[in-house]
């Protein structure tokens, strides 16, 4: 599915001039990232109850696209399982690094950032807080199990 070209750049305006989540997550593990190719920079809270996103948020900031992909990922995976938030996650990255203007419906309003695989340099701003995710899970899954084999 691919949206109009209108109805994409209005959901990445609004989500760069709105941001939802951001802020941090005290005590959440977070990862930092940042992409030195053009100064974004990218830092995600994931709290973890159980095997779902309780809470997830961001600070940041760069270009439109970094900033909104933050935003978008924050809206699209807060509350989900973390099998849902992989599935997801895997769609969204396929749909960006093959620089396919379609995509599954399932991305929903993440489907606005389509065309930033069509250039090279846009693709890591639009992967930048999903790495970020990626790592900060990482490490609470590491938190947690230390907490668990603690006696």
């Amino acid at each position: 599915m691919k949206l109009p070209d209108h109805l994409a750049r209005q959901i990445l305006a609004d989500h760069q001039a709105r941001p939802r989540h951001r802020g941090e997550l005290p005590g959440a593990p977070h990862a930092a990232l940042d992409n030195p190719g053009c100064g974004d920079q990218v830092t995600v809270w994931a709290q973890v109850e159980g095997e779902r996103l309780a809470a997830l948020s961001f600070t940041g900031r760069g270009c439109a696209v970094s900033q909104a992909s933050a935003s978008l990922m924050t809206e699209a995976l807060r509350g989900k399982t973390l099998a849902q938030a992989r599935d997801l996650a895997a769609q969204y990255r396929a749909m960006v690094l093959g620089g396919d203007e379609g995509g599954d419906p399932a991305l929903g309003d993440l489907l606005a950032l389509a065309g930033a695989g069509r250039l090279l340099r846009r693709r890591r701003c639009a992967l930048l807080a999903w790495d970020a995710l990626d790592e900060a899970l990482a490490r609470g899954a590491v938190a947690r199990e230390g907490q668990q084999g603690a006696p």
